[in-house]
């Protein structure tokens, strides 16, 4: 006759493993712990948040897919030739990872610097920096894997003037 295992067996089993190996692992039944892996398929990614003019966020891991995390992530996207509203994400750590195309990012308090990213490379934005991504392609758009610092996140968008013109 076969045995079966159940949950407290598993977790038993799982406990005595970390104990061993010195790994410290949460038990899944506590209280308001995350007991699943969630999945987002592209189809089901969402641009009800925050946006900011000339672009397109999507989010995937967000409360509004029943997700509770204390990060947000999604998809950024630029159409070419377009550029952003100078803008700010508030006490917000972004941390970007560019999927494809090139951007150009502007920021600074008079909009003075200014940085390429391309597919592959990864982007750090402080939090309260006023920043503008530009897209320099005439034939693709850019986009990004965002993950922010906090589970909603947050855009400040500022006036067109906020920089003076060059």
């Amino acid at each position: 006759m076969r045995s079966r295992l159940n949950d407290s067996t598993i977790h038993s089993i799982a406990d005595e493993v970390a104990i061993q190996r010195g790994v410290a692992i949460r038990p899944m039944s506590q209280p308001g712990s995350n007991s699943a892996i969630s999945v987002v398929r592209p189809a089901e990614l969402s641009s009800e948040t925050r946006q900011t003019p000339g672009s397109l966020r999507m989010s995937a891991i967000a409360a509004m897919h029943g997700i509770v995390s204390s990060i947000w992530a999604g998809i950024f996207v630029v159409e070419p030739l377009a550029k952003t509203g100078i803008h700010h994400h508030g006490e917000q750590d972004t941390v970007v990872y560019v999927l494809e195309g090139e951007a150009c990012v502007r920021w600074g308090d008079l909009g003075e610097h200014l940085a390429t990213v391309r597919a592959g490379d990864f982007l750090h934005v402080p939090s309260w920096l006023p920043h503008q991504e530009l897209n320099p392609s005439e034939e693709h758009a850019f986009r990004w894997v965002v993950v922010r610092s906090t589970p909603e996140p947050i855009v400040v968008n500022l006036p067109d003037d906020f920089w003076p013109t060059v």
